[in-house]
């Protein structure tokens, strides 16, 4: 949106939401499970984000199934996804050995079918790639009791577990910029004489001033109620909303936090309250 500033008030004006056609081509089933997860709340009955719908509708998506899970620290069959998983994608392509077999999950990825050749999967096909598919997640080794603590965290608000997992964090948001379903953003506005726009951009729940107010005060002051807040919104409040978990397995900030913390041993721990 952009505004003027002139003797009579403030001029607003938008421009039309458009979105170029995309293809996003070797995306993770965990990653186009983000999407599925992300659509219940940016495309829900009640309120539609125009821009996510735009770029959602305007996006093909072709995911590349693990065959061969990439990370130790996978665990996505904890949070109702597979290695081998189509949801959330167009188009799921599954290297059987040699060939790849390409399932054309929506009206979106039937239309690439054209571009895919006339060849047609046989019965050995589909059999290989159910015995790769059954290999791949018997692969994931890392399993967490994702769906048992949400009625935990219903009744554990103010636990003093809660200051046990921050001590080491630095708020360097990494976990949250790594993480497929995270979707916090902060909304400015950019002024420059009589004429300014407003934008949306990126943000993170871990830094200090994403909830701070113009008044001063800051309703989450520490990162203990930022990684509480972390916690509750990936494992109850989404469940709550959406009755699915905000979390689809994928490791990265496991593996990209620098200082270990560990989202699954957090998890663990919760299970134990």
């Amino acid at each position: 949106m952009k505004f003027t500033r002139t003797p009579k008030g403030m001029a607003f004006s938008s421009e039309a939401n458009k979105a170029d056609q995309s293809v996003l081509f070797g995306v993770r089933p965990c990653d186009a499970h983000s999407f599925a997860l992300l659509d219940k709340l940016f495309d829900q009955e009640k309120y539609q984000d125009a821009y996510y719908v735009a770029k959602r509708q305007n996006t093909t998506v072709i995911a590349m199934a693990c065959v061969k899970p990439p990370y130790a620290s996978c665990f996505c069959t904890s949070v109702d996804g597979e290695p081998v998983g189509s949801e959330g994608a167009d188009i799921l392509l599954t290297d059987i050995g040699g060939d790849y077999l390409a399932e054309f999950i929506t009206s979106k990825g039937e239309k690439l079918a054209q571009y895919f050749g006339d060849a047609k999967a046989d019965a050995a096909a589909d059999a290989k790639k159910a015995e790769i598919a059954a290999k791949a997640k018997e692969a994931i080794q890392s399993r967490i009791p994702a769906h048992e603590v949400k009625p935990i965290l219903d009744v554990n608000f103010d636990n003093p577990f809660w200051n046990t997992i921050h001590g080491k964090c630095l708020a360097c948001g990494t976990c949250t910029y790594m993480c497929p379903t995270c979707h916090c953003f902060d909304i400015s506005d950019e002024v420059k004489g009589a004429d300014g726009i407003r934008l949306r951009s990126w943000d993170s729940c871990m830094f200090p001033l994403f909830t701070k107010e113009t008044s001063g005060h800051n309703p989450r002051p520490s990162q203990k109620e930022r990684w509480r807040q972390r916690a509750m919104h990936k494992f109850k409040y989404y469940v709550d909303n959406f009755n699915a978990i905000a979390c689809v397995g994928c490791g990265r900030c496991v593996m990209s936090c620098p200082v270990n913390i560990d989202i699954r041993k957090v998890v663990e721990d919760i299970s134990k309250l």
